[in-house]
């Protein structure tokens, strides 16, 4: 009798299998309804948060552009200073 004792598990296993087949066809459309448009929102949240890094990012590289050419322009200023000026004084 060994060979029966799983019998109640596995045939509540069997009936929650069956029950998911038959409920599927209602269900399914109800859930993809429901998280359809959370997942588009989801997706749209993402590609205006994508959007605005990139635009921070652009904005930033240009402050460093203006920058580094700010320090560019004062170094050569001062080289062409010490140039200029007499050595002996």
């Amino acid at each position: 009798m060994a060979l029966f004792d799983n019998g109640l598990k596995m045939g509540t296993g069997i009936a929650v299998g069956i029950g998911a087949l038959i409920l599927a066809p209602v269900v399914l459309p109800v859930v993809g309804s429901v998280v359809k448009p959370l997942l588009k929102a989801t997706i749209k949240g993402g590609i205006i948060l994508f959007e605005k890094g990139r635009e921070a990012i652009a904005e930033t590289a240009e402050v460093l552009e203006d920058i580094a050419a700010e320090a560019k322009a004062e170094l050569i200023k001062e080289q062409t200073a010490e140039a200029s000026t007499p050595s002996g004084e």
